[in-house]
């Protein structure tokens, strides 16, 4: 991965109403990662290891090896005119700087945590156009004007330090609605394929039937996205499959549980996963939501 490759986003979408009505909020998060680095100064300097520990021992008792964080970013505009948007775009800054912070231990014996994050700067632009009456197209380009640090890589752990991750747009439409991309009317299609989605995927959301907030988010889903019931509660992402998931959980060897358990997030999914029963496994398997008559010209 290249640092090229993870700048730009671009969306569109289109909603119906009357120009002079309509105002749009607009709300840009993504995940600003930092590297986290555990000290452990004494036992990093004690060479009396015994010479039957295992290696993920040995490496659990020297310097922590650094991991990566995710803090959570919003950057957000609200009550945007969608007349004031017909005349120019409009630009959102996007700037965080760069942090260093450091817990320090209580006593000798305890852990030294570093937590170091590096700065990023871009913007979000937001256009509008009226392609047919009472109908617009409003496009969200997302840019990182981060200037890169230290030398050039590909290693896509340095790249993702200074990337907007996972990345995902909101937006709101007061006296007006969003028409759905995936099961557009059919007088409207030849619009909806002018609309240009890059690394993004814009889809209805909130109560079946309401059409005033879209999500653009960096995995496909279908208009109106809701976790399944069966599933026993979040795992990461929401878009998972529980029960492959659940058993790669299981196949952990007690070392790597140890490790898992050091996190209060991981350890949550870990315990209740373990808990699981039989039954609550089978209903991961699968179900049946509903069922329909099939219709005569569905049968060859």
């Amino acid at each position: 991965m290249k640092l090229e490759q993870v700048k730009e986003i671009a969306n569109a979408v289109l909603y119906e109403g009357q120009a002079g009505d309509i105002s749009l909020d607009v709300t840009v998060r993504f995940l600003h990662l930092l590297v986290r680095t555990v000290v452990q100064p004494e036992l990093a300097k004690d060479d009396r290891l015994e010479a039957n520990a295992s290696e993920w021992s040995l490496a659990s008792r020297l310097a922590g090896e650094p991991l990566q964080e995710g803090v959570e970013r919003e950057v957000s505009v609200m009550g945007l005119s969608l007349r004031n948007l017909l005349a120019h775009p409009w630009r959102v800054t996007i700037e965080f700087p760069a942090s260093r912070t450091v817990e320090y231990p209580a006593n000798a014996a305890a852990t030294e945590i570093i937590r170091e994050q590096q700065a990023l700067s871009g913007a979000f632009i937001l256009a509008a156009e009226q392609v047919d009456t009472d109908l617009f197209k409003l496009s969200i380009e997302i840019e990182n004007t981060t200037l890169e640090t230290g030398s050039v890589t590909s290693r896509r752990d340095i790249v993702l330090l200074q990337s907007f991750v996972s990345t995902h747009t909101i937006l709101q439409v007061r006296q007006g609605s969003f028409i759905s991309l995936l099961e557009p009317p059919e007088e409207v299609q030849t619009f909806v394929k002018e609309c240009q989605n890059i690394r993004t995927w814009p889809v209805l959301v909130g109560n079946e039937g309401e059409r005033n907030t879209m999500l653009s988010s960096p995995i496909i889903l279908y208009d109106y996205p809701q976790i399944a019931p069966e599933s026993p509660g979040p795992l990461f992402d929401g878009s998972e499959i529980d029960e492959i998931l659940s058993l790669r959980i299981l196949t952990l060897t007690d070392e790597e549980k140890v490790q898992m358990r050091q996190d209060e997030r991981t350890r949550e999914i870990l315990e209740r996963t373990e808990a699981l029963t039989p039954e609550q496994f089978m209903k991961l398997h699968g179900t049946i939501r509903e069922l329909r008559p099939i219709t005569e010209g569905e049968i060859e």
